[in-house]
């Protein structure tokens, strides 16, 4: 279990810069990455290694999900969601949402937007299914400010992180019908991902734990100490590791969960979110570095 630095792809005004979650689309091998400071989308063609385009106009991008060739955009600083064709680069559509989106999630074959609001003094935390091609919606208040969010295999189910009270929201698919809320042991639940053939999901707390829920049961089957309050989170299945980002000091804590056993690999401060490339590659989205540090996941 090792990640090696492997290159360095630069970004253009990425040298001190802010950016958020990014997302790698299997279809278009293609990575698209939040530039919160600059309110842009950066495109990363990942077979050339090098970046292809500064796309204007996603104010306060907070974080791209990707599915088969479609990508979504929350943009927080306008409340609303951005509709991408990976390969065209062009808006589909733009689809209006609650104050301050956050965490999201897309399935392609359903049509199917998720995002998860934090909301304002005006309005609550949401979570909002939107059907892609008409708009029509669903919207389930939350319990408190809510950060990432997965689904399983299926689509039936949605994960989401809260924050306080730390928990993960589970609800149902695609009508948001409130199914469970599972209770952390650790505060601050921040970064998630899910192993779908284990069926275990890996939330990251801002406590410093990295813990492992069963996603059918929600019982707590592994808790594990982390460097510090972690941000983006990768289970990559090639490896059976967890990656989970952590912006100061700036490193990587990697998690076997077979063994428990742990490293951490150091990268640059402020390089709080990460991009999964299957199978052997982690993105480090790193300011110190002025763009992407490439690190080998072998």
């Amino acid at each position: 279990m090792s990640l090696k630095p492997v290159r360095v792809i630069e970004i253009p005004g990425a040298t001190g810069s802010a950016f958020d979650h990014g997302v790698f689309d299997a279809k278009s091998r293609r990575v698209f990455i939040a530039h919160t400071a600059r309110s842009t989308i950066e495109v990363i063609d990942h077979d050339a290694g090098r970046h292809i385009a500064t796309l204007p106009g996603f104010p306060g991008a907070a974080g791209a999900v990707a599915d088969d060739g479609e990508v979504l955009v929350t943009n927080r600083g306008s409340a609303s969601l951005a509709w991408l064709d990976a390969s065209t680069l062009q808006t589909k559509a733009v689809i209006e949402t609650g104050a301050r989106p956050n965490g999201a999630a897309i399935v392609k074959r359903l049509s199917l937007g998720i995002v998860a609001c934090i909301g304002d003094e005006r309005d609550p935390p949401t979570l909002q299914a939107f059907h892609l091609h008409d708009g029509s919606r669903k919207t389930l208040n939350l319990p408190g400010r809510p950060r990432w969010c997965v689904t399983d295999a299926a689509a039936e189910r949605l994960f989401l992180c809260i924050r306080e009270p730390s928990m993960i929201l589970v609800a149902s698919l695609p009508d948001l019908s409130p199914i469970a809320q599972w209770r952390l042991p650790s505060g601050g639940a921040h970064g998630l991902d899910i192993d779908h053939a284990s069926g275990r999901l890996y939330a990251a707390c801002d406590d410093g734990a990295l813990v492992e829920v069963d996603s059918d049961s929600g019982e707590i089957t592994n808790v594990w100490p982390i460097a510090g309050p972690p941000d983006v989170t990768f289970f990559n299945p090639a490896t059976g590791v967890v990656h989970v980002a952590i912006g100061e000091p700036g490193l990587v804590e990697t998690v076997d969960p077979r063994t428990g056993h742990g490293m951490q690999t150091a990268t640059g401060a402020d390089a709080h979110t990460t991009v999964l490339v299957p199978p052997d590659q982690l993105y480090v989205i790193s300011p110190t570095h002025g763009g992407i540090l490439v690190l080998s996941d072998a």
